[in-house]
């Protein structure tokens, strides 16, 4: 009888194969519009749900950094010599590119990244949306007339970068992929993207796709590999005109670093303490609800997680009981599954990292109110997989680690407050300013405290709905900068100013006249 680990091995090389890419030497680079394989040293890749070896491929490094930002510089001038409505047509012909293959992507992902492949689906759509959505900015891009006091005529416009060189994490590595090469092509640049060395593969093949069905060869180009080696690479060449970065605030603290050394500008989305604040009217049906969705999504494994659930004290042991009994039935089982809400941890480090904070704030003083460990029923053969049960602490103080630190696993904690200033004090008591949100039937309360909280992007009486044209981006340790919404595509751009003399006399500085 094969292993579950072994079918999920042959899924994943079937997969490949069916991209194209040659299963006895598994690629880990799309460059100048081929899949290359690196030169760099071994990579292993573990199955998140088994935690046995997957695959081995080779680290990009700087001799394919370098052939992919010459890549990028080649095809971004064949790129911008395009009218810009021709470019807005190529952007929506290579979205055609994923016709038919969107199934297969979605598993691709699912086995790697160890998400359920239903979530992975439905990240396939948001890709497609976001090119869809900035292929339509291509022409709309305006300048401005500045009304100068003197002769000239003085026009502003907005002109890409050139090459941009792009990090993405491994929580999502398609969505993210996707989210971050929309806006940059629409504004006519190159890119040169590395996912994380743990998700090396679905954004490569997104690459072939939507090159092949449209854009210039050479224009996106993929390389993957370790921080210290391709990663550095990336962020130090002297071409590379911007930086985009998506991940850790430590690593974030680094790529600003490595753009500052040469006054290259970055946008950097890191983490996330996201509080949730349930005021005493809320719909409690739907509050408890949408505290499951914020938290246990992804296995919490998403920077907007809402981590912190702040509810009224007079609601605290009806939320508390209601968790209680609502986490056992969310259905944590294979990534492959179409029944699986919740899959593992993407990797060891990480489940490592979250079983270690759950034990630290239980010594601490934390009650578990339901998970803490792994869950009661799963499959065979997962024994070894990168499983937590959805979590739910109480006891918790604000100055716990549990509350202050970003865990990135599924694990909830839940405060209580007094009233309105206390919650929002409590909301605001942390170094991030990703998210959060706010439910009650109050609509001045609502909009007063949103008002109030530091965080980039707010829901009231919900959580976790985004789209394409919304900015998304944070403050603090939550990074700068904005992915999405036209502010996104204004990331991607420069404001060029121009000065047209109009007198038939040219003005004349400095002492100097005609002919001289």
């Amino acid at each position: 009888m094969t292993s579950l680990h072994q079918q999920d091995a042959d899924t994943l090389f079937q997969l490949l194969e069916y991209f194209g890419i040659d299963d006895d030497v598994p690629m880990s680079n799309w460059v100048d519009g081929h899949f290359q394989a690196g030169k760099g040293e071994p990579i292993d890749l573990y199955n998140p749900a088994t935690g046995q070896l997957l695959v081995t491929y080779h680290d990009a490094g700087a001799d394919m950094v370098n052939l992919a930002v010459e890549s990028a510089t080649r095809a971004q001038q064949t790129w911008m010599a395009l009218t810009a409505s021709e470019r807005g047509r190529r952007m929506m012909a290579a979205v055609g590119g994923l016709q038919g293959h969107e199934e297969a992507l979605a598993r691709l992902e699912s086995i790697v990244a160890g998400k359920p492949v239903r979530d992975c689906r439905a990240e396939v759509v948001k890709v497609r949306e976001m090119f869809e959505y900035y292929a339509g900015w291509c022409d709309k891009q305006h300048g401005h007339v500045v009304p100068v006091p003197t002769s000239h005529l003085n026009y502003v416009v907005p002109v890409p970068y050139g090459v941009v060189g792009q990090i993405t994490p491994w929580n999502a590595p398609l969505f993210t992929c996707g989210w971050q090469l929309a806006p940059a092509i629409a504004a006519g640049n190159g890119v040169v993207l590395k996912p994380s060395e743990l998700t090396p593969f679905t954004s490569a093949v997104l690459a072939s796709c939507l090159e092949q069905a449209g854009l210039p060869q050479g224009l996106i180009n993929i390389v993957n590999g370790l921080g210290p080696e391709t990663g550095a690479a990336l962020t130090h060449h002297p071409d590379i005109a911007k930086l985009v970065f998506v991940g850790s605030p430590a690593s974030g603290r680094l790529i600003a670093q490595a753009g500052a050394s040469r006054l290259a500008p970055t946008v950097l989305e890191l983490g996330g303490k996201s509080a949730n604040i349930v005021f005493e009217d809320a719909h409690i049906d739907n509050a408890v609800a949408g505290a499951q969705a914020a938290i246990f999504g992804a296995a919490g494994q998403s920077c907007v997680a809402g981590s912190r659930l702040l509810v009224h004290e007079s609601l605290m042991d009806e939320v508390c009981n209601r968790l209680a009994r609502a986490c056992p039935e969310i259905v944590t089982g294979l990534p492959g599954d179409d029944d699986t809400r919740m899959g593992p941890l993407q990797n060891s480090r990480q489940y490592q990292h979250v079983t270690t904070m759950i034990d630290h704030a239980v010594r601490a003083g934390a009650r578990i109110v339901t998970g803490g460990g792994r869950p009661d029923t799963l499959p065979e053969g997962t024994e070894e997989g990168y499983f937590v049960a959805p979590t739910v602490l109480r006891d918790v103080t604000p100055d716990m680690d549990i509350a202050c630190e970003e865990v990135f696993g599924p694990v909830l904690v839940v405060m209580p407050f007094a009233d309105e200033e206390q919650a929002v004090q409590l909301a605001n008591q942390t170094k991030f300013g990703l998210a959060g949100a706010v439910w009650t039937q109050d609509p001045a309360r609502a909009h007063r405290v949103a008002h109030q909280l530091r965080a980039g992007t707010v829901w009231i009486n919900s959580y976790k709905s985004i789209s394409v044209m919304s900015p998304f981006g944070g403050m603090g340790e939550s990074g700068y900068g904005r992915s999405s919404g036209l502010q996104g595509l204004q990331e991607y751009t420069v404001a060029q100013s121009v000065w047209v003399e109009t007198a038939q006399e040219a003005s004349v500085a400095m002492g100097y006249g005609k002919g001289l």
